[in-house]
């Protein structure tokens, strides 16, 4: 298990299969929101993709949003979840933030992962949102 940087077109194009799998196939969000302008190979927005025996199962990327690190988009093939990968996701992205020189990062979590972010340390500060269709909450977690 292990995640590395994505720096080719067809590693990013890998990230985006599994995000359609994931985000549109299984939980039915609308294709035309998954995917936007930060979905390239530029400064802009830096995405990872995650390993299991040398298989890419998960992805995640961060931006820098009003000087703090904004981890989107992390999901992770349904029959991956429960290895630890999720972790491995969260714990790349904030690396990648401190090395930016970020000290806070922030994400708009499902509700239903409420749970999984506050066991790594994430602060819920927001009421209940709704976000391409589905409820979100604003989660922000110190890493300095």
């Amino acid at each position: 298990m292990d995640s590395k940087r994505i720096t080719t077109e067809n590693d990013l194009k890998i990230a985006f299969h599994i995000r359609k799998e994931v985000f549109v196939e299984e939980q039915g969000f609308q294709l035309e929101s998954e995917f936007d302008e930060f979905d390239t190979l530029n400064a802009l927005c830096e995405h990872i993709l995650v390993y299991y025996n040398e298989k890419p199962v998960g992805t995640g990327r961060l931006r820098v949003v009003d000087g703090l690190g904004k981890l989107e988009r992390i999901c992770i093939l349904e029959s991956y979840r429960k290895f630890g990968l999720g972790k491995i996701i969260i714990k790349t992205l904030e690396e990648m933030a401190k090395e930016k020189g970020l000290s806070l990062v922030k994400l708009h979590g499902q509700t239903q992962a409420e749970g999984f972010y506050k066991k790594l340390g994430y602060q819920t500060s927001s009421d209940i949102f709704m976000e391409d269709g589905g409820p979100h909450l604003l989660m922000i977690k110190e890493v300095c």
